[in-house]
């Protein structure tokens, strides 16, 4: 007896639950006992695609000014 197939019902009998009621993974992770609502991250904007794309451009864009310059005035020799 496991308790993934046996669990303590509202009354504290062991009852066995089948394991194809759980259709979605997130239901199971709210507490039923006190009705929890799904957290979410309300501070949390996420960045658009061609935003990240252009930033990341620009980040190797002036990692490689800085290289080349540093390489060419002999700073790294």
């Amino acid at each position: 007896m496991t308790l993934k197939l046996h669990r303590p019902d509202e009354r504290g009998v062991i009852a066995s639950h089948s394991l194809e009621k759980r259709t979605d993974w997130r239901a199971t992770l709210k507490s039923p006992r006190w009705n929890a609502a799904p957290l979410k991250n309300t501070e949390m904007n996420p960045t658009s695609r061609p935003a990240s794309v252009i930033y990341w451009i620009v980040l190797g864009a002036i990692t490689f000014g800085i290289l080349m310059l540093g390489y060419g005035s002999g700073f790294w020799r």
